[in-house]
């Protein structure tokens, strides 16, 4: 996945009119109070009102990350990716989305051409209220960080970073076919986010040489003039024992919905994987739908301060990120957060 960045009647007559203006201010006031507490009551009983959303089923969304990895290393430019790409399309056209695919020759850090594609999966398209769930589904090709220098050029299958983004929102565009929320969601997999520079290279390095297709959606969206409400990014969702800190870029650019995703999963009873305290930040594909498509988006990403070598865990860039390493249960802390979030959106 990424790298750090460097980092709103009528009165009745009255004989003496001194009297009158004064019984007319007095009896606007009563009416003006009256309705005003109508209407303070009435938007105090509407913000009581919570929508139950669908059970985000966890069995679910680990089969979906499991038949990603099962293709083996999702990288640029191989079968599997291909095949990949294929496999994710299809489903969110099974499940009712309208898709759209953008192909784009995109150049990696090291001048290597990428065939890449984002995947679009729109719900309810026409409705001008929309929200934008996203995640990369490539893997890295590289695992730069392993404990083992022989594997520094192997690529991983990404299971954590990359398929368990993509398998929980394939869970949410199962979910969403059997019943709607009221808003349109747009489901995008963005393609060539984890090519970046490797650890082990020695030289020169270019910039903005991560998240290459989310750069590409930023600048030609996939629908003329796109806007969402906001934007929801998740990357390495699945991991055992996952902890998710505020990512300060996203708290700095999309507070409100940062506080509204983590307020939420405090009361579904998910506090101890969202964590109300400030990670490291990270450049990721939110900063390029914020940036260059001017919509905020909120990083939901691993963080782990207990460990050393990264804050994203000790399965980060290496050959162990792999379907063994992935938990239900965070899927479903994550999943089922995202979901209450978005049917509650009005």
């Amino acid at each position: 996945m990424i790298t750090f960045a460097p980092t709103k009647t009528n009165l009745m007559k009255i004989k003496n009119l001194f009297i009158a203006p004064i019984l007319l201010l007095a009896f606007t006031g009563v009416v003006a109070c009256g309705s005003s507490k109508k209407t303070d009551d009435t938007e105090a009983t509407e913000k009581k009102v919570v929508i139950k959303a669908p059970a985000f089923d966890a069995d679910s969304a680990y089969a979906y990350v499991k038949a990603q990895t099962d293709f083996g290393p999702r990288v640029p430019n191989t079968q599997a990716h291909r095949d990949c790409g294929e496999y994710l399309a299809k489903q969110l056209e099974k499940y009712g989305a309208k898709v759209y695919n953008q192909y784009a020759d995109l150049e990696a850090w090291d001048g290597t051409i990428l065939k890449a594609r984002n995947i679009i999966g729109a719900f309810n398209p026409d409705n001008k209220k929309r929200v934008m769930l996203c995640a990369h589904w490539d893997s890295r090709p590289y695992a730069d960080y392993d404990a083992d220098e022989k594997n520094h050029k192997k690529p991983i299958d990404g299971a954590n970073d990359g398929a368990s983004g993509v398998g929980v929102l394939l869970e949410i565009a199962r979910q969403i076919q059997k019943e709607a929320p009221t808003v349109g969601i747009d489901i995008i997999f963005f393609d060539a986010e984890d090519y970046g520079t490797p650890a082990w290279h020695r030289g020169s390095y270019k910039a903005h040489d991560w998240c290459l297709g989310s750069q590409y959606w930023g600048r030609t969206p996939h629908v003329q003039g796109y806007f969402a409400r906001y934007g929801i990014l998740l990357d390495m969702v699945g991991g055992k024992g996952g902890t998710f800190y505020y990512e300060p870029y996203s708290y700095r650019t999309a507070r409100k919905e940062v506080k509204k995703i983590w307020n939420k999963a405090h009361e579904l009873g998910y506090g101890s994987y969202f964590v109300k305290q400030e990670g490291s930040e990270v450049t990721d594909d939110h900063v390029y739908v914020n940036q260059l498509a001017r919509i905020p988006c909120v990083d939901i990403i691993n963080y782990d301060p207990t460990y050393e070598n990264s804050s994203f865990g000790p399965t980060w860039h290496t050959v162990n990120d792999n379907i063994s390493n992935i938990d239900r249960n965070t899927l479903k802390a994550v999943g089922q957060t995202v979901m209450d979030v978005i049917y509650n959106e009005k």
